[in-house]
């Protein structure tokens, strides 16, 4: 992997409208959670068409409430994964020490179709405590029945299960998606998770834009 120069932070959403260089992109927001970032797509792109995706019925909840005044908002209640069909959800609870406050009903902010593993010693506060089944489908499969021809930005949050999502999506990255943001990380957080290094030999048309201490922005090559 190249030496890049690594970020504090994040991506400045307030950049999107000159990198994406178009009043009508096609945003995937994968890991919604309660919508905040969909809001802000919507909020910089008008004309945009903004697609979410979230599986914890908590999340589920608070995202149509706060894009109830967003009437084009459409959301998937379905994970993004490696396989079409039905998987176990490990549903984040407990305190998130680090951010230092109690959400009512638990932190929500850390489930995941993938095991905790490294992330119970990393984050003692956060629990999880519960899990259930939820649909999950590939990206490739969401892909062609969307009848979409291009995906213009995916920021993802899917905590650990990265390459799932990469590897149900092999074909639309390759052949149409644009961008690309993601966390990562070196720590195995949840079982089999990928570090950035693997996770970039899984995407060979993509390369670094910039790198954050926990998240990464990447460019395919084929696609101008």
């Amino acid at each position: 992997m190249m030496n890049t120069e690594i970020f504090k932070g994040e991506l400045n959403l307030a950049a999107l409208p000159s990198l994406l260089n178009r009043q009508d992109p096609v945003i995937l927001d994968i890991g919604t959670n309660n919508g905040g970032h969909t809001k802000a797509f919507f909020d910089l792109f008008p004309y945009g068409l903004i697609h979410s995706f979230e599986p914890d019925p908590r999340c589920i909840a608070k995202f149509k409430a706060n894009l109830s005044g967003y009437p084009r908002a459409k959301l998937y209640e379905i994970a993004i994964g490696a396989f079409d069909g039905a998987a176990e959800f490990y549903a984040s609870g407990g305190q998130n020490l680090a951010v230092g406050y109690t959400m009512p009903e638990g932190w929500d902010m850390s489930g995941s179709l993938r095991k905790p593993k490294e992330h119970l010693t990393v984050n003692p506060g956060i629990t999880f405590d519960n899990k259930y089944p939820v649909q999950v489908v590939t990206l490739d499969t969401w892909f062609k029945s969307s009848k979409l021809d291009r995906i213009d930005f995916i920021w993802a949050d899917v905590q650990g299960a990265e390459g799932d999502l990469i590897e149900g999506g092999k074909e639309t990255f390759a052949n149409h998606v644009k961008y690309f943001y993601t966390e990562y990380s070196d720590t195995e957080l949840y079982e089999d998770q990928l570090n950035l290094e693997k996770i970039l030999k899984l995407l060979p048309n993509f390369s670094i834009m910039t790198q954050y201490e926990n998240d990464v922005l990447l460019k395919n090559n084929n696609i101008v």
